[in-house]
């Protein structure tokens, strides 16, 4: 399953690229098709993009709901490149 789940930018770097955190993972991924991304900012990740920015209280509220449905570690994987 490939999911897009929100993840919290916490370092901008050069080319377009950011380092996100998601519940402790961290990964390098392309804002190419996003604009105005700061540090602190949601965005939504999918196979190493992100897609769009998100507020915060809708990202912790989808976030919440991962983790009740069990599938915030599945996300976590997936992000990390352990599931296709």
């Amino acid at each position: 399953m490939c999911l897009a789940i929100p993840a919290q930018v916490i370092e901008l770097r050069p080319a377009d690229m950011a380092l996100i955190d998601l519940a402790g993972l961290r990964k390098e991924i392309s804002l190419a098709l996003v604009e105005n991304v700061d540090v602190g900012d949601y965005v939504i990740v999918h196979v190493g993009y992100a897609l769009q920015k998100l507020d915060e209280e809708e990202a912790q509220r989808t976030l919440a709901a991962f983790a009740e449905l069990g599938e915030l570690e599945a996300a976590r994987e997936e992000l990390a490149g352990g599931v296709a």
